[in-house]
């Protein structure tokens, strides 16, 4: 049975909420939904045990901490078959913060955040371009971010 069937209406109303605010207290969540805090506990965590929710994350706004720069790599490797070494190679470097092994154009893409232009050539020349398997590398800065939201998975 696929993940997907093991989710029931509850469920996903469930996620929908925390993905929304995951800062709602259970409690708070089991009255919206008119069932027990206990019930939300035991579906959290049967959501936890099959790794649907992986962990809890807050959303910053990265230039108010002096990060001015959100850019995303296009990486071309000297094979597809290197990617899993390094992959582990960028989850080395801080700066990035997400990466994707993609069809298409590169081999992956990369989100990066930095201080500033100054910081992200840095990171580019003295880190990023110096790992073995990676030919070359094209970067793309973000100007505005315009949508950031989570899945809507109530459809269903």
């Amino acid at each position: 049975m696929s993940k997907n069937q093991e989710l029931d209406q509850l469920d996903r109303q469930i996620l929908s909420i925390l993905m929304h605010n995951s800062k709602t207290p259970f409690t708070e969540i089991a009255k919206k939904l008119f069932v027990s805090g206990g019930t939300i506990h035991v579906r959290m965590k049967k959501l936890e045990d099959m790794g649907i929710v992986q962990g809890y994350n807050l959303d910053i706004d990265h230039s108010l901490l002096g990060y001015d720069i959100s850019a995303f790599l296009g990486i071309y490797l000297d094979r597809s078959s290197l990617y899993d070494e390094v992959a582990e190679e960028l989850a080395r470097i801080p700066e990035i913060v997400g990466a994707h092994y993609t069809t298409g154009q590169y081999n992956i893409l990369a989100k990066i955040i930095c201080r500033d232009t100054n910081h992200l050539r840095e990171v580019l020349h003295d880190k990023i371009q110096k790992i073995s398997g990676i030919q070359r590398t094209e970067t793309l800065i973000s100007l505005q971010e315009s949508i950031n939201r989570p899945l809507d998975i109530t459809d269903k």
